[in-house]
């Protein structure tokens, strides 16, 4: 063959893999999810009547419980893995900044894999899991079912406050879970958790509730809701998402994290109360987003200094801080000042209790608050408000303000009164620039993970009451402060034209 076909030929050939790899880059960089499930009603099977655990016969025979019980709810666990783009950093310039990403099908992508553990709530393929089970994962999700079908699945809809969400696979013949009643849940119930710990399918550990109603700060989403179910059944990474069930083989919570200093099991675990996770999944399926009402209130859990001055015979209810005006307590005729003491006839004995039994309803609800003020009960019935309402929406959609620690010298090199006392916080006295012979009290430091900082004293807050007694100079507060020694103080503060009354120790 004469040198010139052969190098033509070369070349050719050289070309044509080219233009293969080229093609099979494309074709991996390039994948189509897909398409978001369209939201619809669905039906859920329900226990008839819910179940009271403390009045409910045995599921059967003590030497069968757990058995029978995971032969029933095992089957309607599933496995879910996602894939979420690990994409390399492309410059930010003229020649690389292509909406179409046309540089990601040439460049090779890293993935990462999430795994955890859901639970089908209807026969049609809807599953109720975490948020973070699948969030990043781009519709990439993969769920195994207990025999062993796979499905891609559709993403129905996310909530980060809650850290839920709702997918869905298509099938007509799943095993759906009995929906059981979280507000019967107590404190020493028998429960199991089913889940898919570090890829072990169909694990099942039982322990008992060891408490309810808890708040521990692990939601990171600014209107975060957090009231978990806590139990001491074993609770592992790929758990996350799976069920927590009663002895009655009803699901009351989803499993959602552990408290762990090493990242594995260590004796607690926390579930999100069925009766907030199914609102939350049922608003998923009917409208693509969760129904949020609010009843626009800024609030705080009592302790016993502040139930003692208002009266009550017991340490229990809620505070209210500030209303939003407006909003839906200002319009329902709740005030600043009031203890909320119950919900739709449900007690309520802490903030993030109070946020539990309003987000089980939905905007244009009427919630009935039983409120103590004056010193005697009162009855009110307020019309929830969502984020359609303008009131609603800017103070929902209000980021807090992060002003900058004010800088000082040294008092003696300043001339600017300063003081910092062991709450955590230092006070500075400066004249009011429209009157000089007058003072406000600014917050300078607060040191952070003090009782103050936790109390919700930021800087740049400015001091006006000390007990609902005005304080106008730094002298003032101080003898104030220092004869609250070792009780609660109330301390009155306004924050960018707001009021707010927090409330911590004097130490």
């Amino acid at each position: 063959m004469p040198l010139h076909q052969k190098l033509l030929t070369g070349v050719l050939i050289l070309l044509t893999g080219m233009l293969l790899g080229v093609l099979m880059m494309i074709m991996r960089g390039n994948w189509i999810p897909p398409e978001r499930v369209q939201v619809r009603y669905t039906e859920v099977l329900r226990s008839a009547p819910s179940t009271d655990s403390i009045t409910a016969p045995a599921f059967s025979g003590p030497t069968t419980l757990f058995r029978d019980i995971a032969e029933n709810v095992i089957p309607t666990v599933v496995y879910i893995e996602t894939e979420i783009a690990m994409r390399q950093a492309m410059p930010d310039d003229e020649h690389h900044n292509f909406e179409n990403q046309f540089w990601d099908r040439f460049l090779p992508r890293r993935r990462a894999q999430s795994i955890g553990s859901g639970v089908l709530i209807s026969n049609d393929g809807f599953i109720l899991t975490n948020h973070h089970v699948i969030q990043g994962a781009d519709n990439r999700i993969r769920v195994t079912t207990h025999d062993r079908r796979e499905f891609q699945a559709s993403v129905v809809g996310s909530d980060p406050s809650t850290d839920l969400a709702v997918i869905r696979i298509e099938t007509n013949d799943a095993k759906p879970i009995v929906i059981g009643n979280s507000d019967y849940v107590n404190i020493g119930d028998w429960v199991m958790a089913i889940g898919n710990p570090f890829r072990l399918r169909s694990t099942v550990t039982a322990g008992i509730v060891s408490a309810v109603g808890r708040d521990v700060d692990i939601i990171t989403d600014r209107m975060r809701i957090e009231s978990f179910i806590q139990t001491d059944a074993a609770i592992n990474r790929g758990n996350s998402g799976g069920p927590l069930v009663n002895t009655m083989g009803e699901l009351i919570g989803i499993n959602t994290a552990i408290a762990s200093e090493s990242g594995t099991y260590q004796g607690y675990g926390f579930a999100v109360p069925v009766n907030m996770a199914m609102k939350i999944g049922q608003d998923m399926i009917e409208f693509g987003s969760v129904q949020r009402a609010f009843l626009g209130v800024e609030i705080a859990s009592l302790g016993y200094e502040r139930a003692r001055r208002y009266g009550l015979s017991s340490v229990s209810g809620v505070e209210v801080r500030n209303v939003v005006p407006q909003g839906s307590a200002d319009l329902g005729g709740l005030r600043r000042g009031d203890v909320i003491l119950a919900v739709n006839d449900f007690p309520v004995d802490a903030a993030n209790r109070l946020q539990e039994r309003i987000a089980l309803m939905r905007p244009g609800e009427e919630a009935k608050l039983r409120v103590w003020r004056d010193k005697r009960q009162q009855e009110l019935r307020i019309q929830l408000l969502g984020l359609e309402d303008e009131a609603i929406r800017e103070w929902a959609s209000a980021t807090p303000a992060q002003p900058q620690p004010l800088e000082f010298e040294q008092e003696a090199d300043s001339g600017v009164p300063q003081r910092s006392f062991d709450a955590g916080f230092t006070l500075a006295e400066l004249a009011v620039l429209e009157e000089m012979s007058r003072y406000e009290l600014f917050v300078v430091r607060v040191e952070p993970g003090s009782s103050s900082h936790d109390a919700g004293i930021r800087e740049e807050d400015v001091i006006t009451h000390i007990e609902d007694s005005p304080v106008n100079s730094l002298d003032e507060f101080t003898s104030s402060w220092q004869k609250k020694s070792g009780r609660e103080v109330s301390l009155r503060i306004v924050r960018n034209t707001r009021t707010l009354d927090v409330i911590i120790p004097a130490n």
